[in-house]
């Protein structure tokens, strides 16, 4: 007879107890980052939702509470395109650990014209990447006290088919909506990999992962009234849809295990098992094109040159 194994295989039904465990999502408040936070909150962690609209987190907060009975869950306002106010967010968690952050929120625009942020950054690139970016360095600390943190970004699909343009990050010289959304994400897988590589070399006890939630439709979502409302013809729709893509419920798997599963590595990349679109999580090979360790160094030192900051030592403590 062969050895019982010591971990039970995955399920992303009954996921293993996390209680004790404080865990930040940003952009927790709808879409996929709902899910995840309501998927975190059945295990027993308290789950913070970061938002920027506190009116959309308190619905979101209702709605996970109604549906898990217990659920440690509340919100803090979080604006990642405005990086003067990520100080005063990260103080307003008022945790002496975190163990985890999921770097979910994001803006996507399908129009023109290019919009910027506060800080004069384009609104994908500057909110998407340079806000998250910004925001661990703040994190540190806090990721640094608990015994084994992680940093979860969410990246996407869509950045597979991109490459990023370092002489034009921000999409000056011709601003397309969806490619500059896809380089955002791209860009945040880069930021993902690249700190763990930093983390490591700087022997700290944070690891990094990245994750991507495959091919994730709202008409494929269960309704979660009013965070997210399926209607009938929606659903009809969306069946054939359903043969290779997934709801945003599923397209939250990748991330709760990142974050849970005690198998998973910083470095590593976990997306749907199905082509990488649909199905549940598994580990996948990193893409060629991010693996590629000197455009991350151009985009670190791009990036820490943008915010000021460098979240790749230790935290404030390691800048001097």
């Amino acid at each position: 007879m062969s050895p019982v194994s010591a971990t039970p295989p995955w399920n992303v039904h009954r996921l293993p107890g996390a209680d004790g465990r404080v865990v930040l999502v940003t952009g927790g408040n709808a879409g996929i980052g709902y899910f995840v936070a309501e998927q975190l909150s059945a295990t027993g962690a308290t789950v913070v939702l970061g938002s920027r609209d506190p009116a959309k987190a308190e619905i979101a907060t209702a709605s996970i509470r109604a549906r898990v009975p217990g659920a440690r869950v509340r919100s803090v306002r979080l604006d990642l395109a405005d990086l003067s106010s990520l100080e005063t967010a990260v103080g307003s968690l008022e945790v002496e650990r975190l163990d985890a952050v999921v770097h979910n929120a994001g803006v996507a625009l399908d129009d023109p014209p290019r919009e910027e942020t506060a800080d004069g950054h384009e609104l994908m690139f500057g909110t998407n990447h340079l806000g998250h970016f910004a925001l661990t360095w703040w994190l540190m600390p806090l990721l640094s006290a608990a015994p084994a943190a992680r940093v979860v970004t969410m990246g996407s699909f869509a950045a597979k088919s991109e490459r990023l343009d370092l002489d034009d990050l921000q999409s000056r010289k011709e601003y397309r909506p969806k490619r500059a959304y896809g380089r955002s994400k791209l860009a945040q897988m880069y930021f993902g990999l690249e700190l763990d590589r930093r983390l490591r070399a700087a022997g700290g006890s944070v690891a990094s992962v990245v994750v991507h939630p495959g091919g994730a439709l709202d008409s494929l979502t269960p309704s979660r009234p009013p965070v997210h409302v399926r209607t009938t013809g929606a659903r009809l729709g969306a069946a054939p849809a359903a043969l290779l893509l997934q709801g945003k419920h599923a397209g939250a798997w990748p991330a709760v295990r990142a974050l849970l599963d005690p198998a998973v590595r910083g470095g590593q990349l976990w997306g749907p098992r199905v082509f990488g679109l649909r199905g549940e999580p598994r580990r996948e090979p990193v893409w060629n094109h991010l693996a590629d360790p000197s455009v991350a160094e151009r985009l670190w030192d791009a990036s820490r040159d943008l915010t000021g900051v460098d979240p790749g030592g230790l935290g404030r403590s390691g800048l001097g």
